[in-house]
């Protein structure tokens, strides 16, 4: 059984101390794939090295997070635009709006955000969302930019059944992680109404572990918990899952 996990990050500093150890677990237990997304250019360093040391496995995106869109944001897409002409990016993300921590720039994380979808567009890359408490703020945008060319993921999808189904009208993949396993997260009551076909599995890792490694740092092994409860939420056996959660990674960043 092998597995995609399409959001991970596995550069940041909770991994500084086993970080390889924790990839090379993962890939023995069937997760192979990594991807990557950005938070901003301070972390662009760490990711290019990671991708060195394991360049069949780790995946890379780019972008700018929209709780690290600050004032002066404009400098930072000046980055991604670097980044873009210098590397192989696999997506332009993580990025989106995020009104749970700050309200006070939410015009300047709107902003930001449309320009990295038409970025995406220009180089033919899939967007990855970031959406927290703005359900109505990112599909206003996405209606204004909706085309063909607009795709991706709604990462870390935690709303309800008509916003799945709106998400998905925009040629969007729903990310699933470990809110499908809280007994709170409520994703799981519905989920069996949307096509697998538009499912693909993510840890965003090292945040929201799933049941039951709750409140504790995730990896991208934990995936394997999440196959599990959509096997349980599906009917279906976890390779089932595995083969065509993977199989809608690999349409969605090409590889």
């Amino acid at each position: 059984m092998k597995l995609t996990d399409t959001h991970t990050h596995l550069y940041v500093e909770q991994f500084d101390e086993d970080r390889h150890q924790v990839i090379e677990n993962a890939i023995e237990n069937g997760i192979d794939r990594f991807f990557l997304p950005a938070i901003d250019s301070t972390y662009m360093p760490a990711m290019h090295a990671l991708q060195n040391d394991f360049p069949a496995h780790i995946f890379l995106m780019v972008g700018l997070h929209p709780t690290h869109v600050k004032k002066d944001y404009q400098k930072e897409l000046i980055s991604v635009e670097q980044e873009l002409k210098q590397h192989k990016f696999y997506a332009i993300g993580e990025i989106g709006i995020d009104l749970y921590w700050d309200k006070t720039l939410l015009v300047q994380q709107q902003e930001a955000f449309r320009y990295q979808i038409q970025l995406a567009k220009q180089h033919k890359l899939p967007i990855v969302i970031h959406c927290r408490e703005a359900f109505d703020e990112i599909f206003e945008i996405l209606e204004l930019e909706k085309s063909e060319d607009l795709y991706g993921i709604f990462h870390c999808f935690t709303g309800n059944l008509e916003q799945a189904h709106r998400a998905i009208s925009y040629n969007m993949k729903l990310g699933i992680g470990g809110v499908v396993t809280f007994k709170n997260g409520k994703i799981d009551q519905f989920l069996d109404q949307i096509a697998l076909d538009h499912i693909v599995l993510e840890t965003d890792s090292p945040y929201l572990a799933p049941t039951p490694y709750r409140g504790r740092r995730n990896e991208s092994s934990y995936l394997i918990n999440i196959v599990d409860k959509l096997a349980d939420i599906y009917k279906l056996s976890p390779e089932i899952i595995a083969n065509i959660t993977t199989k809608n990674s690999k349409d969605v960043f090409g590889i």
